[in-house]
């Protein structure tokens, strides 16, 4: 028979010692790739690109003075403002109020609430690493007063996810309870008090956030939070966006004689910060309507 055409029965084989140094070429080249991928990827986590904004988590909570973060710390030194010396000239009836955090320290309600104030804010958490050591003396001490109170969480949306800081705030101190004395929970997003003014986030990409944080909040409590912010801030770093004038609240910052442009789909304010002091401790705010309204808000 003919073995024309056949293959030999041991075909020739490559040295050993070839087909190892393929091997541990082509290990360093996958290697190499690897490396070359790793910023790319941290790049991606950190501004959570490619992502969903609620699972954007990094490693770095630099959150050094958070007893010195407020709603409207950050905004005197960007917006000019503080105490203002105008007069502010109601369109209707707007009912008086305040908010505090630990800067404030101890607070004698029984004074703020024959002065007139009515409603308060006080800040529960930032982070997810942040409690406000006052924060039970100035809930429960508002409350017992008669005022109708909420608390509200200062974001920093470098440190980690939307969700992640909204499931922290309502573990400690954010929730809600339809006992006519509640506010929404509150959202206070501002100035970066630590760095780069959007916390290094693009615009889209603060809109997710904070969609994941305002979507945790109404998921845990069934409330949409109340959006504190200002009207430059926002245009900013998010674009200016639409997207949750038709369910959250707005608690606009702006110390003046009035409240001016309102971001994007808002056709009103539901709270004002007009000024940083004045006749209550803390920041002076008004409700945007008679205290019967501000009866119904905190109802749901």
């Amino acid at each position: 028979m003919n073995d024309a055409g056949r293959s030999p029965r041991h075909p020739r084989r490559r040295p050993r010692g070839a087909a190892r140094v393929t091997t541990v070429t082509g290990a360093l080249l996958s290697l190499f790739a690897l490396l070359l991928a790793l910023p790319a990827a941290a790049s991606a986590a950190t501004n959570g690109a490619g992502a969903s904004p609620a699972s954007v988590t990094t490693s770095r909570d630099h959150v050094t003075h958070p007893q010195l973060d407020w709603a409207g710390s950050t905004i005197p030194s960007h917006e000019g403002g503080g105490s203002h010396g105008g007069t502010v000239t109601p369109d209707a009836t707007l009912t008086s109020g305040m908010d505090v955090s630990a800067y404030q320290g101890s607070v004698d309600w029984t004074t703020a609430w024959n002065n007139g104030a009515r409603f308060a804010y006080v800040k529960a958490t930032e982070s997810t690493t942040y409690t406000n050591p006052d924060f039970t003396q100035q809930y429960d001490g508002s409350y017992d007063v008669g005022m109708i109170r909420g608390a509200y969480h200062f974001a920093t949306p470098d440190t980690s996810g939307g969700a992640a800081q909204a499931d922290y705030f309502v573990s400690h101190g954010g929730g809600w309870s339809g006992d006519g004395k509640t506010l929404p929970p509150m959202l206070d997003i501002e100035y970066n008090p630590y760095g780069a003014e959007c916390y290094g986030l693009s615009q889209s990409g603060m809109v997710g956030w904070i969609s994941a944080f305002v979507n945790e909040v109404h998921a845990r409590t069934s409330r949409w939070a109340t959006i504190y912010t200002t009207t430059d801030w926002w245009t900013t770093c998010t674009g200016n966006s639409s997207a949750f004038a038709g369910n959250d609240p707005l608690f606009v910052a702006r110390y003046s004689s009035s409240a001016g442009t309102l971001p994007a789909g808002w056709g009103y304010y539901t709270f004002w910060q007009y000024a940083d002091s004045g006749t209550f401790p803390g920041d002076q705010d008004y409700f945007n309507g008679a205290y019967d309204r501000l009866q119904a808000l905190a109802n749901g």
